[in-house]
């Protein structure tokens, strides 16, 4: 058993992704899967930043003091193109200095969709991972998260910038999508100076994840309305515990929620 305060899974890029939950002690998921598991929830709360204990979490494991005020919060991590990092500003000026004025990647992933995305360039492919695609390319590199989300915002044009979360948990994939051609076809489109930004790395990294079946059907737990889970797990992906009954469990969601696994 072990047991702790639930965070992000963090994950490593091999033949399947492989997944670890940080409690306790390191709980190997990937073993976990095809056997029967328990989450206990004790009802308390951690928030990620202060480690106060909150009634409720808000913005995936804030307390409301520290989701209104931590840098980790701030409204650039959703919206990258109001970062103000690069000119010195933001929440957190130090913060924001070690985290957003930093190398970035804009990339595009592949599941039921093309998908447009950013991360800082130390989080590839872990973003990639956490969305749960199946596939993604480095389209372009900046100097700082605020020139990936201004780039970020062209290109909303031409793709979505969110992820369908039901489908990519049924593997419902459109094998059509080529992101090689899907990259470099907006140099039709786009202005000269945003192509001059892209990046010439065309490899195309190719993710796998630990699950025995996908399923048909989608049902989201929480443990506000369940404190206990429990079942047979099939597999993970993103930052989903996926069960045999077709209902699933974001972990990230509840960063910060006390709990046992057995």
């Amino acid at each position: 058993m072990a047991e702790g305060n639930l965070r992000k899974m963090r994950t490593n890029l091999g033949e399947s992704v492989e997944y670890t939950m940080c409690l306790s002690e390191d709980v190997d998921v990937n073993a976990l899967v095809g056997h029967e598991i328990q989450l206990e929830w004790s009802g308390k709360i951690n928030c990620q930043k202060c480690g106060k204990v909150t009634k409720s979490s808000f913005g995936e494991g804030f307390c409301y003091s520290c989701f209104t005020t931590a840098a980790e919060a701030a409204e650039c991590i959703i919206r990258p193109e109001l970062c103000r990092a690069h000119l010195g500003e933001g929440r957190d000026p130090e913060w924001e200095e070690r985290n957003h004025n930093q190398p970035h990647v804009v990339y595009l992933a592949a599941s039921s969709a093309v998908k447009v995305g950013i991360t800082r360039a130390t989080q590839v492919p872990t973003r990639w991972i956490d969305q749960g695609a199946t596939s993604a390319i480095r389209l372009a590199e900046t100097a700082n998260r605020y020139e990936a989300g201004v780039l970020e915002v062209a290109l909303k044009e031409f793709f979505t910038d969110k992820t369908h979360w039901q489908k990519m948990l049924k593997n419902d994939i459109d094998e059509s999508i080529d992101l090689v051609e899907s990259k470099w076809e907006l140099e039709e489109h786009l202005p000269g100076d945003i192509i001059d930004q892209f990046s010439e790395d065309d490899e195309i990294i190719e993710l796998n994840y630990p699950v025995i079946a996908y399923p048909e059907k989608v049902k989201s737990l929480s443990f506000d309305k369940m404190p206990l889970i429990q079942g047979k797990l099939m597999g993970v992906k993103g930052q989903y515990l996926i069960f045999e009954s077709g209902q699933v469990l974001n972990i990230r969601k509840h960063t910060g929620y006390y709990v046992e696994v057995r």
